[in-house]
């Protein structure tokens, strides 16, 4: 009887302290879920900021007050434009033969392997 007493205080004691290291576990899991939780909710609001931030700079406003002020552009109007033609009459002198253009690739034939 002895025997058995001793086996079964050692088999609670087991028990016990199976339950406490589950219970140290099951807190130290739950401490790492509310910091991901944490870390996930201060991600969503800098996501958010990171879109108003890309909607305020991608306007066309913007855009066109930055090309006007830093890059010196101006709008295009009829009376600056300029057009670039090609004199094939004077140039011609001066010019290499032209290659004759490629024949139009051809789709393979039903069946065919590529």
């Amino acid at each position: 009887m002895n025997r058995l007493n001793i086996f079964l205080l050692i088999v609670v004691l087991g028990c016990a302290l199976s339950v406490v290291s589950a219970t140290n576990q099951q807190r130290q899991i739950f401490i790492e879920l509310q910091r991901a939780q944490s870390q996930e909710r201060q991600l969503q609001q800098d996501y958010a900021q990171l879109q108003y931030q890309q909607s305020a700079l991608s306007k066309t406003s913007r855009i066109e007050q930055l090309a006007a002020n830093s890059l010196k552009m101006q709008p295009v109007t009829t009376g600056r434009t300029q057009y670039l033609t090609y004199d094939t009459a004077a140039n011609k002198a001066a010019d290499a033969p032209m290659p004759p253009p490629l024949p139009a690739s051809t789709p393979p034939a039903r069946g065919a392997k590529r």
